[in-house]
């Protein structure tokens, strides 16, 4: 199957949101983003506040976006570039199908 289409998905620090949505509006595709807080869970407690070692979660901004194949490695060098070592965890799928129902 020959994919044209992906969703790549980021976790970031709250502190770090209002600068990767400026990234992203430069990439915006017909589809726009999403993002929406999120808790992540993780058995390393690097970076956690007490709270968060205690409650063993951490807020994160989960931003969600449909990108073409031919834009997919020019976000990814400008993430890489703009917040190398911010902790963002991210990850790309194909994107099967998708519409409007």
């Amino acid at each position: 199957m020959n994919h044209h289409e992906f969703l790549i998905t980021l976790n970031v620090p709250p502190s770090l949101e209002e600068a990767v949505v400026d990234c992203l509006l430069t990439f915006e595709s017909e589809h726009g983003f999403s993002s929406l807080p999120v808790s992540a869970h993780d058995h390393r407690n690097e970076g956690l506040s007490l709270a968060e070692q205690v409650t063993g979660r951490q807020r994160k901004i989960r931003f969600q976006m449909y990108i073409d194949k031919n834009d997919l490695s020019a976000l990814l060098e400008k993430l890489k570039a703009d917040f190398s070592g911010a902790g963002i965890h991210y990850w790309v799928m194909p994107v099967i199908e998708n519409g409007l129902i």
